[in-house]
């Protein structure tokens, strides 16, 4: 079953910029799909959509089985968001946001103040719990995305760079939560530009260039694809599979041709 299907998707911007090029996407249940794509290519403008902050052009979505329209929201209920540009109540401190967002989702205020204790103990920011969130560095707002994503236990994670600003140990905290939700039946949509970390950690990979899914497979199945399907060749990474798949002229350029004094 798919969680997530996207059905020739499209968007143009007002200033003539064309982000997405009737795209289409499919998440099935129990997975974690990466995606990935140039700068550009047209991932955020596709999560914004899901979140609801950007009109399509045209296309369809639907979650869950059904069909989502403009003016949908209650699915949103189910589905933890962590986006490019989040935005918080900046005046008020970790603790009382998540609070904050607990009572949003309708969680009991006793269950939600347990849950943001553990999130806040798991994270390593109960000391800083009761610091306004302005005060917060770049990876602890991250943090508090993260947290904000998950405490309602939603059935599906739509995330954007979510290790970006992430410290080592961080991310690795971030992805085994993602995984023991993934084993507990939640799905993950992941946008990430570390395409090494894609190869490890999700079970499919989607390719998106110029507003389009070039490629999308399973991992394991995607090596095998790229070989048989575009150049013969055999890809030891997805990082040159990446390379082949959106350049235009197969390759990487000779550094040392266009930059002479390195």
């Amino acid at each position: 079953m798919n969680i997530l299907e996207i059905k020739d998707l499209s968007k143009t911007y007002s200033n003539g910029v064309r982000a997405l090029d009737s795209l289409n996407l499919f998440l099935r249940e129990g997975t974690i799909l990466g995606l990935v794509g140039p700068n550009g290519a047209g991932k955020t403008t596709t999560i914004n959509i899901l979140a609801g902050l950007v009109k399509k052009d045209c296309g369809e979505i639907y979650i869950f089985g059904n069909k989502i329209r403009e003016s949908d929201y209650e699915y949103k209920r189910f589905i933890g968001f962590v986006l490019e540009k989040p935005v918080y109540f900046e005046k008020l401190t970790g603790r009382e946001y998540l609070e904050f967002v607990g009572s949003m989702f309708d969680i009991p205020r006793d269950e939600t103040r347990r849950r943001v204790n553990n999130l806040l103990k798991l994270f390593e920011l109960e000391e800083k719990s009761d610091e306004l969130i302005e005060k917060y560095s770049a990876g602890m707002k991250k943090k508090v995305s993260i947290m904000a994503a998950i405490i309602h236990n939603p059935k599906l994670l739509i995330l954007d760079e979510p290790l970006e600003g992430l410290d080592p140990m961080s991310s690795k905290l971030v992805k085994d939560i993602l995984r023991s939700m993934v084993n507990r039946g939640a799905s993950v949509l992941i946008s990430s530009h570390y395409l090494d970390m894609v190869e490890r950690f999700c079970d499919e990979v989607a390719i998106i260039n110029k507003g389009r899914i070039v490629f999308q497979d399973r991992t394991e199945n995607i090596q095998k694809r790229i070989k048989d399907e575009i150049s013969k060749e055999t890809y030891a990474t997805l990082e040159e599979i990446f390379i082949k798949v959106v350049s235009d002229n197969s390759g990487v350029k000779d550094v040392r041709k266009e930059i002479d004094w390195i």
